[in-house]
């Protein structure tokens, strides 16, 4: 089976331009195996081995949560209190005369009502800002500050910076350095030696890890992006050592012996806290860090870095599972492809999730889209190729990257804004509303 498992999705990486990945499998209570395929870097003879080190991307969250749970275990914090009585390098701000209330069950089930969905990082050479300088928007910073600007508690939004919060609440109460905690709390304890929340990625760990990669599988300038958030996306780590992770969480809800966090926490980590947007393998509920379908009973978390793509899906019932994580741009494709294979090797009870079309738009479309808009008089922007996708340069502003996002869309970690490609052109998308985009050239 390995042989041929392993030759299929190579046969993906192939078909998405993808140059490497590798998985891990859950079954019965423990890991059963790990594989990879493909080459470390596009161009070069080195293989993706089990232990690679990969960008866990916003795998990193659920990690960082269960953290902050061992400390709610140990009476340090609260889940419903207001963050703002353990932040002391920085706070929650005021938006005119209302002073949000935040609790940390808001930050771990994406229901706080902060900003900044997600992070482009930092390439090489390039200075990486503070905690706090993230938190604000200042400094060598490329993102807004974190704020909220809805009701917190009132619905799920999807908050990298709610995560980054939750940092500075885990540092500021332990006055430990996140990456130090995080390998006392969580790392350590669980075995996970190949993991590290280490941005930018020490010297000695740079040949163990795989090369991140553009939508045409041509490495990123520098071999990859840092990002200092660390809890929101800064987990280097392989297949087995997530897999190790899910194992603890479905140790946790089991209250079985050793198990690192209280039955009481294990349970309201895989509870469903509010209704969240679908992800692979059913996931449409939040929990405390992890996605969740069936009511709980399957939990996970995908990722997305700057070429890197991953997910952790695991059934604590079934005791199925897998982490499957890739260098590419183009590697949920392969992701979710995987998975199925995966699930066809196996024999997953219950596992028949649908394949996404690959519908992405192709050099000659993108070309296409080159010149100069409006959007309203007396404002527009200018499109211009880069890599996989378009640079978008609004009037006034620095260039964006916009990548295709399947279903006609053209995305941006940047902004919460994106394009759709229409019979009549482009139409731009933002806050609700659509606004025809005009072509001047």
């Amino acid at each position: 089976m390995g042989d041929e498992l392993r030759g299929r999705i190579a046969r993906e990486l192939e078909r998405f331009g993808v140059p490497g990945a590798g998985w891990a499998v859950l079954s019965g209570g423990s890991i059963v195996g790990s594989d990879a395929a493909g080459v470390v870097e596009a161009g070069r003879s080195a293989e993706v081995t089990a232990r690679t080190l990969f960008q866990a991307c916003s795998i990193s969250k659920p990690v960082a949560v269960f953290a902050m749970l061992r400390l709610v275990d140990r009476g340090v914090l609260t889940l419903d209190e207001d963050v703002n009585r353990w932040l002391t390098s920085w706070r929650v701000p005021r938006t005119g005369s209302w002073q949000p209330v935040v609790t940390l069950r808001q930050l771990a089930s994406h229901s706080a009502g902060l900003t900044m969905q997600g992070f482009p990082g930092y390439g090489a050479g390039e200075v990486l800002p503070t905690t706090v300088e993230i938190l604000n928007g200042v400094g060598p910073t490329n993102t807004f500050g974190v704020r909220a600007d809805t009701v917190p508690g009132a619905q799920f939004r999807y908050s990298g910076g709610g995560t980054v919060v939750l940092q500075q609440v885990l540092e500021d109460v332990t006055g430990t350095p996140f990456r130090e905690l995080m390998r006392e709390l969580v790392l350590e304890p669980l075995g996970m030696g190949d993991s590290d929340y280490a941005q930018p990625l020490p010297d000695e760990l740079r040949g163990r890890a795989a090369t991140a990669h553009d939508e045409q599988g041509r490495a990123i300038p520098g071999r990859w992006h840092s990002y200092p958030e660390l809890a929101a996306a800064g987990l280097w780590t392989t297949p087995t050592d997530l897999c190790k992770f899910a194992l603890a969480v479905q140790a946790a809800y089991a209250g079985a012996d050793g198990a690192l966090l209280s039955l009481e926490l294990g349970r309201e980590m895989l509870t469903p806290q509010i209704r969240a947007s679908a992800r692979l393998g059913g996931l449409d509920h939040l929990g405390l860090g992890m996605f969740l379908g069936a009511g709980g009973v399957r939990f996970g978390h995908s990722g997305g870095n700057r070429g890197f793509k991953c997910h952790l899906l695991a059934d604590r019932e079934s005791g199925f599972g897998a982490a499957v994580m890739t260098n590419g741009d183009n590697g949920m494709w392969v992701v979710e492809r995987a998975f199925a294979e995966l699930a066809a090797a196996y024999g997953w009870s219950g596992y028949d999730e649908p394949l996404d079309e690959w519908d992405l738009p192709g050099d000659e479309v993108l070309d296409g889209l080159v010149g100069t808009y409006r959007l309203r008089e007396g404002f527009g922007f200018a499109v211009r190729r880069l890599g996989g996708g378009v640079e978008v340069t609004f009037d006034g502003q620095e260039g964006m990257r916009f990548v295709p996002m399947g279903g006609g869309m053209l995305g941006s970690s940047m902004v919460g804004a994106r394009f759709r490609m229409g019979e009549r052109g482009l139409v731009f998308e933002q806050n609700g509303e659509q606004l025809e985009c005009v072509r001047t050239n």
